[in-house]
């Protein structure tokens, strides 16, 4: 949601979309979808282009992997 909210508007969303390997008519519908955040948050395009490795390749940690690190300690 919080990746989908900073890319702010339509054309950066589909070519965002576009970069990440989504098909230009899949980036284009999605990308001018208008549903709100969270609605799109949970579609099938961000939950296929926007998986783990794209989060790790920015080097984001996983709060659920620190959290398991933890509680097992």
């Amino acid at each position: 949601m919080c990746q989908w909210k900073e890319w702010k508007k339509p054309k950066t969303k589909v070519r965002n979309l576009m970069g990440l390997g989504v098909p230009k008519q899949q980036a284009y519908k999605w990308g001018n979808s208008r549903k709100k955040y969270w609605g799109i948050a949970k579609s099938p395009i961000p939950l296929r282009t926007l998986t783990n490795s794209y989060w790790e390749s920015r080097r984001l940690k996983s709060l659920y992997v620190r959290y398991s690190q933890l509680r097992q300690t």
